[in-house]
């Protein structure tokens, strides 16, 4: 049991990463400064559900496709496993199943939303640190409380993914740069027939029916540091 255990280098992070297995990453990510005083950021990471979604695009077969809710959905009875989501997604989300040989990803609970449920990561944070709902409505609440942090002195809290290559239908309340955080600054979408073959470069934007926010808090006082939702 004990080779199965371990941290990942990166703070208390056991997961490492996202898989096809392991559809919500929680980041901890640990910032000190030069008096060695510290705070911890988080990131509840998962599908964009991206609007010009890359994986979408450049899937050959059509297995990626638009929910009736506008979350990104993969039919595993329609993919082959080739693979070409994978190289494109410009967030390191989705990955081909070596056992099952599909591609795999958040589904944002299509089942759930079928039945007018929420996805289950909303429900069940104790917190509210992630909030489902209206696009529209999530953005403009997440706006209010962008002004709350920077108020409060957190002068680079931000929306992540609110204007990025035109919006994402899952985004974040920020605390700092993204690229503390592992995201890209801009991305770009290839089609079918100019998949680009490298991973990294692509991907991403506007509103959908409902989505997905994610509000980042952070204080130096570590017990109570908390991912709070809008």
């Amino acid at each position: 049991m004990e080779e199965h255990v371990g941290f990942s280098g990166d703070s208390y992070d056991n997961t490492l990463r996202l898989t096809a297995t392991t559809w919500r990453h929680v980041k901890f990510i640990e910032q000190f400064d030069e008096n060695h005083n510290g705070r911890w950021l988080f990131l509840s990471d998962s599908c964009k559900h991206c609007t010009d979604a890359a994986c979408m695009s450049v899937c050959p077969t059509g297995a990626i496709v638009r929910t009736e809710f506008g979350s990104v959905y993969v039919q595993e009875d329609v993919c082959i496993g080739c693979g070409s989501c994978e190289k494109a997604c410009p967030f390191g989300v989705i990955h081909v199943d070596a056992r099952k040989r599909v591609a795999q990803k958040c589904t944002l609970c299509y089942d759930r939303l079928q039945h007018g449920m929420q996805p289950a990561c909303a429900q069940a944070c104790p917190t509210d640190a992630i909030r489902f709902g209206d696009v529209d409505e999530l953005r403009k609440h997440a706006r209010e409380r962008v002004a709350q942090l920077q108020a409060r002195g957190e002068d680079k809290a931000r929306v992540y993914g609110e204007d990025i290559a035109g919006g994402l239908n899952v985004f974040y309340i920020l605390l700092d740069e993204p690229k503390v955080y592992g995201l890209p600054e801009e991305v770009s979408v290839p089609n079918r027939e100019n998949e680009l073959p490298v991973l990294g470069v692509v991907g991403a934007v506007a509103a959908g029916l409902v989505g997905l926010a994610a509000v980042a808090d952070a204080r130096s006082d570590a017990p109570t540091i908390k991912e709070e939702g809008e």
